[in-house]
Order: structure tokens, then sequence, then C-alpha cells
């Protein structure tokens, strides 16, 4: 009856149970193990740039020093508390996706979507001054302010990092857009059927965490 039941899709708040799963517990298990699974792939992704990081800073460390300053530490800290502030109103549409506040759930992400959005021109201002400075990757690299050797490699990791931060930006919000729709139409997230919300606010803690790391190792060293 139960099996039937989720086949017609038509209960609100109640999720659909895939066939292969015993109960409504094992398969939501199941989804949160493979987000975590799929997260730690995304932390060793972003792992092995901290590592190249790390290596080049202890080489050149006096070069990585004086790149840094000409970075804008204004905007990079008003990026940080917008990143932080969308952790926030993330959680809150865990929150009110659990009491089944669906409208109240389309606000948070709407908000979040919003932050990330800001984020994402903030630091477009920031690449365009970078640009017309000079202060690019390697080979193209002809800002006259700092001639130190390895000063390069430290823009070529800044864009990198700082660019692949952004791409997840970009994927996170399309999640969430999706996650926003689905609860102003669908209005079935509740008690019993959240994970979807769940899931996606853990991918964008994710993409906040990371920034974290990037924020003090880029800016403040």
């Amino acid at each position: 009856m139960q099996s039937s039941a989720h086949t017609a899709g038509a209960t609100p708040g109640v999720p659909r149970l895939a066939a292969h799963f015993a109960s409504l517990e094992v398969q939501n298990h199941a989804a949160r193990l493979g987000m975590w699974l799929f997260l730690s792939t995304e932390i060793l992704l972003f792992a092995g740039l901290f590592v190249c990081y790390g290596v080049y800073r202890y080489a050149y460390p006096e070069a990585f020093a004086e790149a840094s300053r000409h970075l804008d530490l204004s905007l990079g800290t008003v990026n940080t508390v917008v990143l932080i502030t969308s952790s926030l109103t993330a959680a809150l549409a865990v929150h009110y996706a659990k009491e089944g506040k669906n409208s109240l759930v389309a606000i948070m992400f709407g908000l979040t979507i919003a932050m990330a959005g800001a984020f994402l021109v903030i630091k477009g201002f920031e690449y365009s001054h970078k640009f017309e400075e000079g202060a690019l990757p390697g080979p193209y690299y002809t800002m006259e302010a700092v001639q130190l050797p390895g000063v390069p490699l430290y823009f070529t990791i800044y864009f990198l990092a700082t660019g692949l931060h952004a791409f997840h930006v970009i994927i996170g919000m399309s999640v969430l857009v999706w996650l926003m729709f689905k609860a102003m139409r669908e209005k079935n997230f509740g008690p019993n059927n959240y994970t979807a919300v769940e899931l996606g606010s853990m991918y964008w803690h994710l993409v906040d965490l990371v920034w974290i790391f990037l924020f003090p190792l880029l800016y403040l060293i």
C-alpha cells in the first residue's frame, strides 16, 4: 500500500519512495550518505589547490606576501560577510522546510541566491581591477608595481582558486533556484519531506567553507 501511494506521487508532503529502497528512512539515509561522499570529493579537489599554494608559498614567501597586499581587502571582507550570511539563510530554509513553511523556504533560498549573486558581482569588480593592473596569471603578468620572482605564480593560484570557487557558486545557485521554485509551486516540503532542501543547503555550506579558507590564504597572509 505504501509503495503504491508513493508511485502515484500525488500526496503533498510525502516524498516518492524508489522501488529499490525498503523505506523512506533508508532512502533518505542513502541520499545523505551520497551527498557526503560527493562533498568529500569536492574537498579533495580544493585540497590539491591548497597543497599547491602551500608549496609555492614556502618557496616564495616574500613574493606571496607582497602580492597579497595588492588584493582589495575591503571587497574580500564584504564578500566573506555576504557568504557567511547566505549560509545562515540556507540553514533557515532547512528549518522552515521541516516545519512545512514552503513560502519561507522559498524566501530564504531567494535571499541566499541574491547574496550569491552579490558575491559574484563583487568578485567581478575585483577581477576587472586586476585585469587593468596587469595582475594576470603566469606569462600574462604585466603589473609593474611588484616584480618579485613568484608573484605571477601567486596570481595564477589566485585566479585558479577563486575562479573554481565562483564556478561552484554558480552551480550552487542553480540548485537553490530549482529548490526555491519547487517550494513555491509544489509546496510539498514538510516534516517527512525535506531531504532535498537539506542536501542543497549542505552543498551551499561547502561553497562557504571553501571561501573561509581562501580568504585568509589569499588576502590576509
